[in-house]
């Protein structure tokens, strides 16, 4: 597609989460400023304001996005019993860096028993983010 931003690049990760969002581009731009993402695809927005793809690099993997379609079947859904695991060498500032960017702290940063140091913060677009990195 000629109008595709930056077309074919690379897929990091083994697994690839795969959101569908209501605003996807806005989605894209949050998560550069909150998660120190990197814009990697986007295929701009149609008539209607809706991209079918963004795709996002975030702590070296990708993190792909779309707006619901329910004329195909993706209608509207609130995000809901998953979350998406970041594995940081520093928990606290990327919690920190989320939560100043207007993600909501819904499990605070904690030592846990499993060796590693943990929280949950929810994006404004519904989606739950675990932070998990070394002990303090």
């Amino acid at each position: 597609m000629s109008d595709y931003k930056y077309p074919n690049p690379p897929v990091k990760g083994g697994a690839v989460v795969y959101l569908s969002v209501e605003g996807a581009v806005k989605a894209a731009e949050f998560y550069q400023k909150a998660f120190a993402g990197e814009l990697a695809a986007l295929i701009p927005p149609d008539d209607q304001g809706r991209t079918m793809h963004a795709h996002v690099y975030i702590n070296g993997a990708s993190v792909m996005m779309s707006d619901f379609y329910p004329e195909h079947g993706h209608p509207p859904v609130a995000p809901a019993g998953f979350s998406v695991m970041l594995k940081v060498d520093d928990a606290d500032a990327w919690f920190d860096r989320a939560a100043a960017a207007g993600c909501t702290p819904i499990m605070p940063l904690e030592n846990m028993f499993w060796g590693d140091r943990y929280g949950q913060i929810k994006d404004p677009f519904g989606v739950i983010w675990a932070i998990n990195g070394p002990l303090k």
